[in-house]
């Protein structure tokens, strides 16, 4: 008999349903603004379950190694795919978008194979990578939203959280690969 997944498990699902939502709507012929908006609502229900399925999971005791790993995923795909659509857009740097997903391809690769050679603490989730998502995800909401609201250049507030989120994921990757590199210079003598 098959379990069913709890709540936080279906906030991390739903988060990677609202992917689709979140860059569907450039394809619908509404007004740019009106794009915008829902992209951006979408987009924030999205990172808010980033919050809550975590919260909860710990709280309730529901954690598993299928959920962190399916929350891990959610993240990647949310992150990639609206890099690419603000690429897209002209909204967002190339360098930008690049350091970004690179590092989260570089720090998934490592994760992987520290996991294998059973160094996976080393490479833990650091204080550094909450700063890096909190920015990123900051970022990607204001340059998705785009126009300026109650007079706040929304856009140039945006583009400054995505340099300082590609800085900050330079940062916690070489954070990351430093703690990996005992054990990674151990498996290379073995």
């Amino acid at each position: 008999m098959s379990k069913l997944p709890n709540l936080p498990t279906i906030l991390t699902w739903l988060r990677i349903v609202l992917i689709p939502l979140v860059l569907g709507v450039y394809y619908l012929p509404w007004p740019e603004h009106t794009q915008n908006l829902w992209a951006c609502g979408f987009f924030a229900v999205s990172a808010a379950t980033d919050w809550f399925d975590g919260y909860l999971a710990r709280r309730w005791g529901q954690t598993s190694v299928f959920g962190a790993w399916l929350d891990t995923l959610a993240d990647k795909l949310l992150v990639a795919a609206c890099m690419v659509a603000l690429l897209q857009l002209g909204r967002i740097d190339m360098l930008v978008a690049l350091v970004i997903i690179g590092r989260e391809i570089t720090i998934s690769a490592l994760r992987e194979w520290m996991a294998k050679i059973g160094a996976s603490a080393s490479v833990a989730v650091a204080t550094i990578g909450k700063w890096k998502a909190a920015a990123q995800l900051l970022a990607i909401g204001f340059l998705l939203y785009h126009q300026d609201l109650w007079g706040l250049p929304v856009f140039t507030i945006g583009t400054v959280l995505a340099w300082i989120a590609a800085v900050l994921t330079l940062w916690s990757m070489v954070y990351y690969l430093v703690k990996a590199w005992p054990a990674i210079r151990a498996k290379q003598i073995d």
